[in-house]
């Protein structure tokens, strides 16, 4: 049986950027993955994630993402791939939604550079949007968007390089925690032991950590690339070079998010529920994206985007997985010492790939970290059965 000081279980964004991260601590990495690098039956796909730092989810997250923010640059400079576009960030809503309110918090208790605009502001500097009446938003130069693809594959080529042997289409059947402290792999083309092991299965964590009875959500989403009316507002006005990427919840109408034109007018205006999922199973997801689907996303971008009245140029679907109170877990395992895991990301982890992929080494080699993940406990009351 093949010995190695860690397997990484699932290279995906979080796995991969561990394997990348202990390889680089010149641990002897195993890395195993069911599909091929930066696949799309999961959730690191679909040519674009927002990066910010303004987190409404809760200001405790902001000195993750500052760090986070140094490892987006450092990946960049490892893989020579292009990952990171800063473009600004804008997040409407009325004075009191936690998208507007909750941002601005994050941004004045960290110092954050941000401006505060109206929805005359808003409309002047965006003529893209035409928000309600009352909408505030909070606007961040230091906001964009990253690559998601090219991320995946940029970590597992950079810790390729750094001596991690990973092996893909080699699907995990089961592990176990060994007598002696380490742990056992086993899939179908063999039997690996290692002294420890990281766990980062994506949508598959119900199937991977049973034993822990984590009341996660596995969720599938669609997201949608729409054509705008460039006769109406300049296709420029559409472009990364003048739009930011945005989020929007205006009195209760279901938060939306999204992202200028990336790819030029070919490519479209994409978009998306932040939350609207439908609970799947990660092995039978429904990949067709159906016709009341899009109607629904239509209706509801036209209350920001009046214009954007064209074609949708295509709509893809992935996995959320969300836990209850939708913070993230990440730490040791519970039962077992030798084993951390990350997984419960809840639709909004992929800016902080390179952090987490610091926090499992950490976790792995030395049992903790510096880096404040109170919020992530596994073991925190909303995630015990």
């Amino acid at each position: 049986m093949q010995h190695h000081d860690v397997i990484v279980l699932g290279l995906g964004s979080m796995g991969g950027a561990a394997a990348n991260e202990l390889a680089a601590r010149g641990l002897d990495v195993l890395g195993l993955e069911s599909f091929t690098p930066g696949h799309d039956q999961g959730s690191a796909h679909g040519g674009t994630r927002i990066v910010r730092q303004s987190y409404f989810e809760s200001p405790e997250y902001v000195p993750l993402l500052r760090r986070a923010y140094e490892g987006w640059y450092r990946l960049e400079a490892e893989s020579g791939r292009d990952l990171l576009t800063l473009c600004g960030g804008i997040y409407v809503g009325d004075p009191a939604s936690p998208t507007y309110a909750g941002s601005r918090l994050a941004a004045e208790q960290h110092g954050l550079d941000h401006e505060v605009l109206d929805a005359a502001e808003i409309r002047r500097r965006f003529p893209t949007m035409d928000p309600a009446d009352d909408a505030m938003a909070l606007y961040e130069s230091a906001a964009g968007y990253v690559r998601p693809e090219e991320t995946v594959i940029a970590n597992t080529e950079v810790a390729a390089r750094k001596g991690a042997t990973l092996r893909f289409g080699e699907r995990v059947q089961r592990w176990s925690a060994t007598p002696g402290g380490g742990v056992e792999v086993v899939t179908p083309e063999g039997t690996y032991g290692a002294d420890r092991l990281v766990v980062t299965p994506g949508a598959w964590a119900p199937q991977m950590l049973p034993e822990l009875e984590l009341p996660l959500s596995v969720e599938r989403m669609v997201f949608y690339w729409f054509t705008p009316d460039t006769d109406a507002v300049p296709v420029e006005r559409w472009s990364q070079e003048q739009h930011p990427v945005y989020i929007e919840e205006t009195h209760g109408n279901g938060q939306i998010y999204g992202f200028p034109m990336t790819d030029g007018p070919a490519g479209g205006f994409k978009l998306g529920y932040f939350h609207l999922g439908t609970p799947t199973d990660p092995d039978a997801v429904d990949r067709v994206v159906h016709s009341d689907e899009t109607a629904e996303m239509r209706r509801r971008a036209l209350e920001l985007f009046p214009h954007l009245t064209g074609p949708v140029v295509q709509a893809k679907t992935c996995l959320y997985t969300v836990a209850p109170d939708e913070h993230f877990v990440i730490g040791t395992h519970p039962l077992h010492d030798q084993v951390a895991i990350a997984c419960g990301f809840s639709g909004h982890g992929f800016k902080f790939v390179p952090v987490v992929g610091e926090i499992l080494a950490d976790l792995t080699t030395d049992g903790t970290t510096d880096l404040p993940i109170g919020l992530f406990d596994p073991r925190r009351p909303v995630l015990r059965p």
